[in-house]
């Protein structure tokens, strides 16, 4: 074979390797959400 056709060759070959080749697992971050404040304390009418 000739030169050019075996570096097309090796080229299509190596691009097939990189598109079946196992991908690293995605990252992700759990944020905390804020605190929820409760309601007021009912402690009589004038306090």
């Amino acid at each position: 074979m000739s030169k050019p056709l075996n570096l097309l060759l090796a080229v299509a070959f190596l691009g097939g390797l990189a598109a079946c080749a196992k991908e690293a697992p995605e990252e992700y971050v759990v944020v905390e959400p804020a605190p929820i404040s409760s309601e007021p304390m009912y402690t009589g009418k004038y306090k």
